[in-house]
């Protein structure tokens, strides 16, 4: 089943006329592209809910990685922001489950 009206990666388009089909795409405004973004990052974690794919969680890392580039944060600043919260917060290792608190 192929679904349309969706972001897809750079190269689709190419790949979809070496296959004989004729896409017809446009690219997003700024606007649009972060909304499209949002929605990709969604629907890539839903996959991985339902599937457990890995491959599924290489492609949430690829549209984190645009959506930082969108906001200009480099891959650089965003390690420095997550190893800020490990260090104020910690990690998710000890298998934590907060119950409720009295």
């Amino acid at each position: 089943m192929k679904v349309y009206n969706k972001l897809v990666r750079d190269k689709i388009p190419e790949i979809m006329i070496n296959n004989g089909a004729k896409p017809i795409f446009r690219i997003l405004s700024d606007e649009e592209y972060l909304v499209e973004l949002n929605k990709k990052l969604q629907e890539e974690l839903n996959e991985y809910l339902e599937f457990g794919n890995i491959e599924e969680l290489a492609d949430l890392e690829e549209i984190l990685l645009a959506i930082l580039n969108y906001k200009k944060i480099n891959e650089e600043e965003f390690k420095e922001i997550r190893l800020s919260k490990v260090k104020k917060r910690g990690l998710f290792n000890k298998k934590i489950f907060l119950e409720k608190e009295l």
